[in-house]
């Protein structure tokens, strides 16, 4: 059993976990460029601005600015049929209210699309993951303020049509809906707290500017290319209901509201009754004008894209659902993460249950303290393993129970630095990056044993694990 034909089996990356070249070629600060890396029991914090000497990840990364072309003969040898990647947006509006486009910045991303179409592999662009201006949080508040949904369909219309020749799918937002479940969604919008605010209050204006622009985008990209797709991209992560209590299964849906939230909108057009359920939930009033509600029609999203990496256990305690990350009967694995190939297809149901709608795993991976031996080798065998069990939950949910699944890109195909935690010893690749936490290293490549074992599930489209 394997995939159907045209199943788009590849890697996917993250512009500021990868390119390196922070300031290179006209390329403004982001956000991810002024947040440290987790060293020696110091956790990840955000800088107010750049420091001398202190290590900030994503300043040079693996420096895939420089080796794109290395990196994606790589890709090629394994066969990979798509790349999913993202688009420095500092990289083409330094400042992210520019009047004009950074040329180096656009022919930098030509040339990384060129490669890849020479070896038939399509690139499937995220427009903005986790790499808003920085300056479009420090003078405009970021997505608290609707002046962002100008700027950045402004830059989605550069892109379009720059790359409408080569580039056919797209997402709009990196794991949007972050932006509600995480208590800092700095790197998902930008956000930082005063303290006399409504942060719950900021976070729904904040998600409400990001939908309207995204369907701007959506119906702006259909009209540059009507072949294009455009899809949206959350975290989905499925949870069980800790018992058989009634009020448990009442919390796992309070729970899944969260999520549901934000593909209701981007996939549906509109506020859903559960959209308004939230909103009440959190004490939050939202108007939205008719014009607002036409634009959200007209932009609806042509697939969904999420990143699935482990599971949830949820109860209900004092009117609000508790979330355990342990579950008994499920294995843990390193950085305290349950394996749980079955979630998968769990969140490949729900979600075409739902919406009918095409879904794209976009991001799935085990990220493993890998070591290098005397040999360069490293024998990777608990990542294949990890693969393996999922891609054949994929089949399952393809073929018994009948989801329309586009595609699966692993999370990340090369080594590559840790958003959570700034590291580099969190490792998900195929290939191994001579890097470690503090910065140093060759930068060399050597691939690991799963780099074959993927390049032959690759070749039999799914059948040969």
């Amino acid at each position: 059993m394997n995939m159907k034909e045209g199943f788009l089996f590849g890697g996917a990356l993250a512009a500021n976990q990868c390119e390196g070249g922070y300031n290179l070629d006209g390329k403004g600060l982001s956000i991810a460029d002024v947040v440290r890396g987790s060293q020696q029991g110091i956790p990840r914090q955000v800088d107010e601005k750049i420091h001398e000497g202190v290590y900030y990840p994503s300043h040079e990364a693996i420096d895939f600015y420089h080796r794109y072309k290395e990196d994606i003969a790589l890709f090629a040898q394994m066969g990979f049929k798509c790349l999913r990647m993202s688009i420095s947006w500092a990289r083409i509006f330094p400042n992210g209210d520019d009047e004009i486009p950074n040329e180096c910045g656009l022919q930098f991303y030509d040339k990384v699309f060129d490669e890849l179409l020479k070896y038939n592999i399509q690139p499937i662009v995220t427009l903005s993951h986790f790499e808003t201006p920085l300056h479009l949080v420090e003078a405009y508040g970021s997505w608290r303020n609707p002046k962002l949904i100008d700027f950045y369909v402004k830059y989605a219309n550069v892109v379009f049509k720059r790359y409408k020749d080569k580039v056919i799918y797209w997402m709009t937002f990196n794991e949007i809906n972050e932006t509600m479940n995480k208590k800092d969604p700095f790197l998902q919008a930008g956000l930082k707290f005063k303290e006399d605010e409504n942060d719950k209050k900021v976070k729904v204006i904040a998600s409400h500017n990001m939908f309207i622009a995204s369907a701007k985008v959506v119906d702006l990209g259909h009209r540059i290319n009507p072949n294009f797709k455009i899809g949206c991209m959350i975290q989905y992560t499925p949870a069980y209901t800790k018992t058989c209590h009634p009020n448990d299964a009442l919390a796992k849906r309070f729970y899944n509201i969260q999520n549901y939230y934000y593909t209701d909108v981007m996939v549906k057009g509109e506020y859903t009754s559960l959209c308004y359920s939230q909103l009440k939930r959190l004490g939050v009033d939202l108007t939205i004008s008719k014009e607002e509600q036409e634009i959200l029609k007209k932009g609806k999203v042509d697939y969904i894209a999420f990143s699935y990496y482990f599971t949830y256990v949820v109860s209900y305690d004092e009117n609000q659902f508790v979330i355990d990350k342990k579950n008994k009967y499920l294995q843990t694995g390193q950085w305290n993460r349950t394996i749980d190939p079955i979630g998968l297809r769990v969140a490949l149901n729900e979600l075409y249950d739902r919406y009918q709608v095409p879904l794209f795993i976009v991001e799935n991976g085990i990220p493993l303290d890998d070591k290098i031996d005397g040999n360069n080798e490293i024998i990777d065998e608990e990542r294949i393993a990890f693969f393996r069990n999922h891609i054949m939950q994929i089949k399952k949910a393809i073929h018994e129970d009948f989801v329309n699944v586009i595609g699966y890109t692993t999370w990340g195909p090369i080594d590559i630095v840790s958003v959570s935690t700034g590291e580099m010893n969190k490792r998900y690749g195929f290939i191994y990056v001579d890097k470690d936490n503090s910065g140093k290293g060759t930068l060399q490549r050597f691939k690991k044993k799963s780099f074959s074992w993927y390049k032959k599930v690759i070749e039999s489209n799914g059948e040969c694990l």
